[in-house]
């Protein structure tokens, strides 16, 4: 086997990692590149090897920077089949035409003002062309075998991130490989905790925090202040939110907080029609979740949806004071900006970051102590509050990380830690040798290592 880094190496984001073997190519998770331009830049060149030439997909699960960049493989020529679980494959549906479209919204306001550097600005895909890509899907059920190509068996196990989330394990017979995807938290409030790890000859494995744990402060505490102070003041509270897991994970807090008395039955919209079907997906997946029947059915009825334009931005004619979920979570696009360009400016207003934040992005501009951001072509001061709450993020921190792993009483024969910064990859690799006497190493962009 060779396995080869095409992305999330030495960074968070753009998850692809090709599978070489005699007689087979897969491509495990096909991730967009988000963050710094360079990075960014990366979505636009062409792939490494010929699309057509990758037999199958498995993709861990649906977050963007995992599976955003497949209808881009598909329109240069992939072909095979694409693997997931059943609930990778619902989410999907809805993101990936979601994506395209956006793209196709950007382009168009960019033209239309002139702002973009590229004359015209084209979106990477359309929406069209995300639809066309949802026919090669293939979903299989966790810990169920299937063969994704010749010579080549491999399984799905739900490791607790998202909804559909889950490891994998490939294997040629002869060697067994593990991708941990994105873990999820033990704890987590709403997601199940991850299945243990398998015993595996080679892991890839996640670090977006490895050279940090998460706050152990009373998250909610935190959020039930800041939310009762600024509604005091006649502010708004501002939630950016990954339409997938964090938007749902913060309703099941804010009804909790509600429900308690500990914060003022505010307005609360989700302004992002992904994040809305995401919600209601719930209710299908029951048996990946911890919450009842009834918690999802709460969860509905408490939030107004805005799925349309024009709902989204009557929002700001509300003078009242209100709690705004939008996403994108790291504020790369979508409703969230329009929300900004409205409330940033002004102090009253509070702006609550609740996930990671990848380098190059607003929202860590934001947290480094940015005095403006641009958006859309201008620059607008931030004013707001900011409130980093860490403590709500679906990523293990290095120690779950380390306790999950912990388990296995044969380590890997190596190691290769990913989706991180360099500072937290390394980090990372030294707390495995140091507690579990793991080899470990850091790959760089676009390496590859013979699998023996």
């Amino acid at each position: 086997m060779k396995l080869s880094f095409l992305g999330a190496a030495e960074t968070v984001t753009g998850s692809r990692f090709l599978l070489d073997t005699e007689h087979s190519r897969l491509l495990v998770d096909c991730g967009l590149f988000q963050g710094l331009k360079k990075l960014r830049e990366r979505n636009r060149l062409a792939f490494p090897v010929p699309p057509s030439s990758i037999h199958a997909i498995l993709l861990t699960h649906a977050h963007i920077d995992h599976s955003g960049y497949i209808p881009a493989l598909v329109k240069h020529g992939f072909k095979g089949k694409i693997y997931c679980s059943e609930a990778t494959l619902d989410l999907c549906n809805i993101l990936l035409p979601d994506a395209g479209h956006l793209q196709e919204e950007e382009a168009e306001y960019a033209n239309r003002h002139g702002f973009s550097k590229h004359k015209p600005a084209l979106p990477l895909y359309t929406e069209i062309e995300a639809r066309a890509s949802l026919k090669l899907f293939s979903p299989v059920a966790f810990d169920t075998e299937f063969g994704p190509a010749t010579g080549l068996t491999a399984r799905f196990v739900a490791n607790g991130h998202i909804l559909g989330s889950g490891a994998v394990y490939i294997s040629d017979g002869r060697i067994k490989l593990a991708f941990s995807g994105d873990v999820g938290r033990p704890n987590d409030p709403v997601m199940r905790a991850p299945e243990p790890v398998e015993a595996c000859d080679y892991m890839v494995i996640e670090s977006t925090y490895g050279d940090r744990r998460h706050s152990p402060q009373a998250t909610d505490q935190v959020l039930a202040d800041t939310i009762r102070t600024a509604a005091s003041k006649g502010g708004n509270i501002i939630i950016p939110t990954f339409a997938v897991g964090r938007a749902q994970s913060m309703l099941f807090l804010l009804q909790q907080l509600t429900r308690d008395g500990k914060i003022p039955r505010l307005p609360i919209y989700l302004d992002s029609p992904m994040a809305i079907d995401a919600t209601e997906l719930l209710r299908k997946h029951q048996k990946l979740h911890r919450l009842s029947v009834e918690e999802c059915r709460l969860l509905c009825e408490m939030v107004t949806f805005t799925r349309s334009v024009e709902e989204s931005k009557a929002i700001a004619s509300l003078q009242h004071p209100k709690i705004i979920l939008s996403a994108s979570g790291m504020l790369t696009g979508g409703r969230i900006l329009h929300h900004l360009k409205q409330y940033l400016p002004n102090q009253k207003n509070v702006i609550v970051f609740v996930g990671y934040q990848a380098a190059g992005t607003r929202g860590a501009a934001m947290l480094a102590g940015a005095d403006s951001v641009k958006i859309h072509g201008e620059y607008f001061p931030v004013k707001a509050k900011l409130i980093n709450l860490d403590g709500l993020s679906a990523h293990a921190d290095y120690a779950e990380l380390g306790d999950w792993l912990s388990t296995l009483t044969v380590a890997p024969k190596k190691t290769f830690i990913v989706h991180g910064e360099p500072q937290a990859q390394d980090a990372f690799r030294v707390y495995l040798q140091d507690r579990l006497h793991w080899s470990a190493q850091i790959p760089a962009h676009e390496d590859s290592v013979n699998l023996d």
